[in-house]
């Protein structure tokens, strides 16, 4: 997944240009963007959107309340039943919160005669600042656990920051830091890193110069907030031709020669570390319909 744009769940029409964004993946909210009334209602109008996708649809994926809200069963019993690709589980506070999500989540799959497993998790892993502690922890909670994404602005209210991002627009130390530890969990995990929103909706500049950054450090996709930002994303996070075809090469060479060591490709020393590289972008290309 290149781009994951997020949608109130409690609103048809921005859920219909959702699906005609272009987005990979629209992550339906029942939290932050839907008021307390509005649930119930939330809860309803995404069920029936689950049930209504068409094939080549984007992946839905729910955001639910998160486990201490006191809201998460009644997310669950209502979407559920149109069975989402993933629930996304806010202030994610360690791998034991993954793994109670993945029970409530297996008891409904049940009731619901859905396959076992088939229901993803993707966890947001940086909100709280216990959970900043407890990231190592993820690895290897669930198999249900296929991405990791991070978030600064609940961080930034819990920890009582006055801003999450310095003068130029860059992000703080507290906040570099939690970025750098969300992605190595998610590498540690060996699931997909997910870089958070870009709230500046109306500076495309800057949000592809922040796309440029995460996929250079190693995120393989970012959430957005607006749908004209999935475009830019996605563009960001396709590998294009050239990089593909080294990639290839690379692949093919240790592939027909296991047990070789360093070795000179375009110009350039390639050597085991540069394979995984390869590996994960020919899988992002599979992934975005650009090679088999």
């Amino acid at each position: 997944m290149r781009s994951l744009l997020f949608i109130p769940g409690d609103d048809p029409k921005k859920i219909a240009k959702g699906l005609a964004s272009g987005a990979d993946a629209l992550i339906l909210d029942l939290e932050d963007s839907v008021a307390s009334s509005r649930k119930p209602e939330a809860r309803r109008i995404v069920c029936e959107t689950l049930r209504a996708r068409t094939p080549g649809a984007p992946r839905l994926i729910v955001r639910v309340n998160a486990l201490k809200s006191g809201e998460i069963a009644a997310d669950l019993d209502g979407v559920m039943p149109g069975g989402p690709a993933s629930i996304m589980l806010p202030k994610c506070e360690g791998g034991a919160d993954v793994q109670h999500l993945g029970a409530l989540i297996a008891v409904r799959e049940a009731e619901n005669d859905l396959a076992d497993g088939q229901t993803h998790i993707i966890a947001i892993a940086t909100e709280t600042p216990v959970a900043i502690f407890r990231l190592g922890s993820i690895a290897g909670s669930s198999q249900r656990l296929d991405a990791l994404t991070w978030g600064a602005e609940d961080l930034a209210g819990a920890i009582g920051a006055e801003a999450n991002r310095d003068e130029t627009g860059a992000y703080t130390d507290p906040f570099r830091l939690a970025r750098s530890l969300a992605l190595f969990a998610a590498s540690a995990a060996d699931v997909a890193p997910i870089d958070t929103v870009y709230t500046d909706f109306r500076n495309e500049a800057g949000l592809a110069a922040e796309c440029r950054a995460a996929r250079r450090d190693g995120f393989t996709g970012k959430m957005a907030i607006h749908p004209a930002q999935v475009a830019i994303i996605n563009a960001v996070f396709t590998p294009d031709a050239a990089a593909i075809a080294h990639a290839a090469k690379i692949v093919q060479f240790f592939r027909d020669n296991p047990d070789a060591g360093v070795v000179g490709i375009d110009g350039q020393m390639v050597d085991k570390p540069h394979l995984v590289q390869a590996e994960r972008l020919l899988a992002r290309a599979r992934a975005a319909g650009l090679v088999g």
